[in-house]
C-alpha cells in the first residue's frame, strides 16, 4: 500500500521550518530595528545635593544650602520622523529652597534650553534641525547601545567639552546591575561675565569682563549596558569668576561635592531601563534561541513522521493482490 502522510506530521514539519526561518530574522533584523534611540521621550531627572551659591539678594556666596537640579527631556516627533534622527528638547533648572516650586523656569538660580540631535542607532551628534549648542562626544544624555567596558567620551554642557569617562567596574542601583563611569574636569575657563569690578576685587573699576572657571571634581555614571540609559549620575560641580588675568576665584557661583539623582529617579530609570532590556534581550537573544531550538525539534519530529508515513498492517491481506489470483 502507497504510504502517505499524516496532516499532524505535516503541521509539526511545517512549523519547524517556520520557526527556523523566524529564528535569525528576529536576530538579524527585527532586533537592530528596535534598538534604536526613542523619539516621543518625555522625561524628567532630579539630582538634589548640598553645597554653595551666590545669592544676588545678599550680594554673597552662601554655604551650606540644598540644591536641586532638574533635567526635562522630550522628543521632538515631528521633526524626529522628518530628519530620521532622534531630536530632544532639554530644559535644565538649578533652583534653590527659596526658588522651588518654580513657576517658570526661568525664576531659576539658572537655566538653560538645549536642542540635541543624535543618530538612532549609533548615539553619534547629529548636526541639524536647530541643534544647540553643537556638540560631540559618544555620550550625553545617554550612552550608545550594547556598552562596552571602555572609557567614553561623554560631553559636558557646561565646559563646552568632552571628557573622557574611563570604565570603573559594575554597580548596582536599585538592585539592578550596570556599567561604571568616572571622570573629573580640571578648572577651565568657560567664558566671561560683565560684572561690577568690587565684585572680583578690582573695586576702582566700575565694570569688568570677569571670567568664568569650571570644574567637576566627581563625575560618575552606571549605565545600563544593553540599552545605554543613565540609572544613576552624581556631579561634582564648582562654577567661580576670576578677575581678568587672575589665576584664584574670586566669587563662588555654585558648588558641590556631590549632587546625585534622587531616589525616586533611580527608581524610574532602573523600571525604563530594565523594560527595555528585557524586550531586546527578547527579540536578540531569548526568542531567537528558543525558536531556533524548538524549530530543529519540530523538524526532527515531523519529518521522521513524514518518512515513517502510514505503513500498511501486516495483519491484514493485501486484497489487491488476491483479486489478481486466478480462480
Amino acid at each position: 500500500m502507497r504510504r502517505t502522510a499524516s496532516p499532524s506530521s505535516l503541521v509539526l514539519l511545517g512549523a519547524g521550518v517556520f520557526l527556523l526561518v523566524l529564528a535569525p530574522l528576529l536576530a538579524w533584523y527585527v532586533q537592530p530595528h528596535a534598538k534604536r534611540t526613542p523619539i516621543d521621550v518625555d522625561t524628567t531627572t532630579v539630582f538634589t545635593g548640598t553645597g554653595s551659591y551666590f545669592d544676588t539678594s545678599k550680594v554673597k556666596t552662601v554655604h551650606g544650602k540644598r540644591i536641586t537640579v532638574t533635567r526635562q527631556v522630550r522628543g521632538d516627533v515631528a521633526d524626529s520622523e522628518k530628519s530620521g534622527n532622534a531630536v530632544w528638547d532639554v530644559s535644565t533648572s538649578v533652583d534653590t529652597d527659596s526658588t522651588l516650586p518654580a513657576s517658570d523656569t526661568r525664576d531659576s538660580l539658572q537655566w538653560t534650553l538645549e536642542r540635541w540631535v543624535t543618530d538612532r542607532a549609533d548615539n553619534q551628534p547629529v548636526h541639524c534641525c536647530r541643534e544647540t549648542p553643537v556638540f560631540d562626544g559618544e555620550a550625553y544624555l545617554k550612552f550608545p547601545f550594547d556598552v562596552e567596558q571602555r572609557s567614553y567620551r561623554w560631553w559636558d554642557s557646561t565646559l563646552g567639552g568632552v571628557v573622557q569617562l574611563r570604565f570603573a567596574g559594575r554597580k548596582k542601583v536599585q538592585g539592578y546591575e550596570g556599567h561604571r563611569f568616572t571622570g573629573t574636569v580640571p578648572p577651565s575657563r568657560t567664558g566671561v561675565r560683565q560684572v561690577p569690578g568690587r565684585l572680583v576685587g578690582r573695586p576702582g573699576t566700575s565694570q569688568v569682563l570677569a571670567e568664568e572657571w569650571y570644574s567637576n571634581s566627581a563625575i560618575e555614571l552606571i549605565v545600563d549596558q544593553r540599552t545605554g540609559r543613565i540609572i544613576h549620575a552624581a556631579i561634582g560641580p564648582r562654577k567661580t569668576l576670576r578677575a581678568p588675568g587672575a589665576d584664584k576665584d574670586a566669587v563662588v557661583l555654585l558648588a558641590s561635592e556631590r549632587i546625585a539623582f534622587t531616589p525616586a529617579t533611580q527608581r524610574r530609570q532602573v523600571e525604563l531601563a530594565s523594560a527595555d532590556s528585557r524586550k531586546l534581550a527578547l527579540l536578540g537573544t531569548t526568542a531567537p534561541i528558543g525558536g531556533a531550538t524548538l524549530g530543529a525539534v519540530l523538524v526532527l519530529v515531523g519529518g521522521a513522521l513524514v518518512a515513517r508515513g502510514r505503513r500498511p498492517d501486516p495483519a491484514r491481506p493485501d486484497t489487491h493482490l488476491m483479486t489478481n489470483q486466478p480462480v
